[in-house]
């Protein structure tokens, strides 16, 4: 969506009513009008359907029973054309089955007739409010899928809206995350296993270290994100199968500042998460990571967390540059950077959490014989 599209759309104050009661229009629009919105009215979904036709709405007001076709009907026909537009339903039932089923279809509200001058007011500012907060996150989907789609057609389906229901709403976040973190290893020929392992090593870490389920949700949902930077990493430096100039090295290290610029700017909780764990992934605890050199507890946990996750994964899978290493040796390597590299108290409950580490890395195995092809910097 363009800048001026997407300011016009979260600017827009223009509300559709639509109601076979001639004193109920001009109720509802005389009491919106006098706090600032712009109404529009029609008597019919004949008459809505034209009006929509000829201008930009940002709700709809609607009655549930009126000739002819019915507002339900109306309503789902208008969120499967625009889902911008924010519905209301308006009725004189007070049903339950009929406002669940409103709300299932994607409504934002529900009013019973006769209704109070406050409830029809904190109805249509609250569903202004998510209609903005919709409309950015797609704008800002949309704006992810253009930046990765020169690079991968994975994106091509990856940043689809599915149904409003929370529980699909998550499978569908998380599904975008996967895709676009599988299209920026793409290019060095990494495999969805290495981010699968990844992101579970990150939830199994966050929950034996006691962090509550929404936020172990949200790391392995977002951690799989790590490594987006990377699509702005020059191929004849990603893909150098030998050691890094300096000044290669260099250009390495700004892929986590690239990864949280894509990221950063959004109000989705998820983003924010995933903009962190790239930015501060590869920092380390003594103060001597990149790229702002933070120490200790002012790295934020989240990338404190991922950065054990990534490097037990660098470890212990098979690289151009080196055979997998026995987990033993991983673990004996990654000791020996206990308070340097690692956070020494997460790495501890990482060691301990071994069995179920184990059972994660054998059910996603990389294909036999592969070769992932990553940084050619160490992964401790």
């Amino acid at each position: 969506m363009e800048a001026t599209t997407l300011q016009r759309s979260l600017t827009n104050r223009t509300i559709l009513i639509v109601d076979d009661e001639e004193p109920i229009r001009k109720l509802l629009s005389a009491l919106l009008e006098r706090h600032g919105y712009t109404c529009l009215t029609a008597a019919d979904a004949r008459e809505a359907r034209a009006k929509l036709g000829e201008q930009e709405v940002a709700i709809v007001l609607c009655d549930v029973n009126m000739p002819g076709e019915s507002g339900m009907d109306l309503v789902r026909h208008i969120l499967q054309n625009d889902p911008t537009v924010a519905a209301i339903m308006v009725t004189g039932l007070d049903s339950p089955v009929l406002a669940n089923a409103a709300l299932e279809m994607g409504a934002f509200g529900y009013i019973i007739k006769p209704f109070e001058t406050n409830e029809v007011l904190i109805n249509v500012s609250n569903a202004l409010r998510r209609r903005r907060l919709e409309v950015e996150n797609r704008a800002h989907c949309t704006n992810l899928e253009h930046m990765v789609r020169t690079r991968t057609i994975a994106l091509q389906q990856a940043l689809e809206w599915l149904e409003r229901s929370e529980k699909e709403l998550r499978l569908s976040r998380e599904e975008t995350i996967q895709r676009l973190a599988i299209a920026a290893e793409f290019r060095d020929r990494s495999t969805a296993k290495h981010i699968q392992r990844m992101s579970r090593y990150c939830e199994l870490l966050a929950r034996r270290y006691g962090l509550p389920d929404e936020q172990c949700d949200l790391i392995r949902t977002a951690s799989p994100m790590h490594d987006i930077g990377k699509i702005g990493t020059p191929d004849h430096v990603l893909l150098k199968p030998g050691k890094f100039t300096p000044e290669e090295f260099n250009v390495i290290t700004q892929h986590a500042e690239i990864g949280y610029r894509i990221l950063s700017g959004s109000d989705a909780e998820l983003l924010k998460v995933a903009a962190v764990i790239a930015w501060t992934h590869h920092e380390r605890f003594d103060g001597t990571g990149y790229p702002r050199g933070l120490k200790g507890s002012s790295i934020p946990l989240e990338g404190r967390i991922a950065a054990i996750a990534d490097s037990f994964d660098a470890l212990t899978t098979q690289r151009v540059y080196k055979p997998a290493f026995a987990i033993d040796h991983a673990v004996d390597l990654m000791r020996q950077h206990r308070g340097g590299h690692f956070d020494p108290e997460l790495l501890d409950v990482f060691f301990n959490s071994m069995e179920d580490i184990l059972r994660i890395q054998k059910e996603y195995p990389d294909a036999s014989g592969s070769a992932t092809v990553t940084f050619n910097e160490s992964p401790i």
